[in-house]
């Protein structure tokens, strides 16, 4: 993407997607329409659309909640999947400084007029991200 002349970016990392989609509420809600949400992380990431929540019995793998990675088929990526479980994020073990840069995998990309970043950075930084 090419910035027209009078546009800025702002990038800020959560930690949270809650948060993330919060800010982008916010700013959609300030009238900020250009603002995405990407997952960020050592291994990449694609979309899942699958809801893992492991207290309503609803996660199909241990590596698809900390890694993203549910979407990995299970009968055709075994050795992957293997790997991806041995990851110490996987069990939270050993996690200090470990992984993501700031341990913050979720970022948000802001598009806006030259004179609204200041807006949209308190927005962000309101929301806990980290510009």
């Amino acid at each position: 993407m090419k910035l027209k002349e009078n546009e800025r970016s702002l990038l800020a990392s959560f930690s949270s997607s809650t948060k993330a989609r919060e800010a982008i509420n916010a700013l959609k809600a300030a009238g900020i329409t250009e603002a995405r949400l990407d997952r960020v992380g050592r291994f990449g990431s694609r979309y899942n659309d699958r809801y893992n929540n492991p207290l309503a019995g609803q996660a199909g793998t241990v590596t698809g909640l900390s890694l993203y990675s549910a979407d990995i088929n299970p009968l055709v990526k075994t050795d992957t999947r293997a790997l991806l479980a041995a990851d110490p994020s996987v069990s939270g073990l050993g996690l200090k400084d470990y992984g993501i840069a700031g341990n913050e995998g979720f970022l948000v990309t802001v598009v806006t007029e030259a004179s609204r970043v200041n807006e949209a950075r308190e927005i962000l930084e309101t929301h806990g991200g980290r510009i």
